[in-house]
């Protein structure tokens, strides 16, 4: 899939674990685990709202989009980047 999910890094940034998120964002952490772990196949707004209210980012802070072909080694070049900021 050509859209790359950041919440991990987001997550980690902002010292937030998956329940305390998952109780904030009222979804299930099944749910938030998918999300969290890149599996997702779709994310409604209003819950990509919720989320990002509850980590005072914007949506672009999780979300990336990758061109199809093109493999992970962005993803952690973005992971190191945000890392050092």
């Amino acid at each position: 899939m050509a859209i790359r999910i950041h919440l991990d890094v987001v997550m980690a940034q902002r010292q937030k674990g998956l329940t305390e998120l998952a109780g904030e964002v009222d979804i299930t952490l099944a749910n938030l685990s998918i999300l969290k772990n890149n599996k997702a196949k779709a994310i409604r707004l209003s819950t990509l709202d919720a989320v990002c209210k509850a980590l005072s980012c914007q949506p672009g802070d999780i979300l990336e989009y990758v061109p199809d072909g093109e493999g992970m080694e962005l993803r952690d070049d973005r992971s190191e980047k945000l890392e050092q900021s």
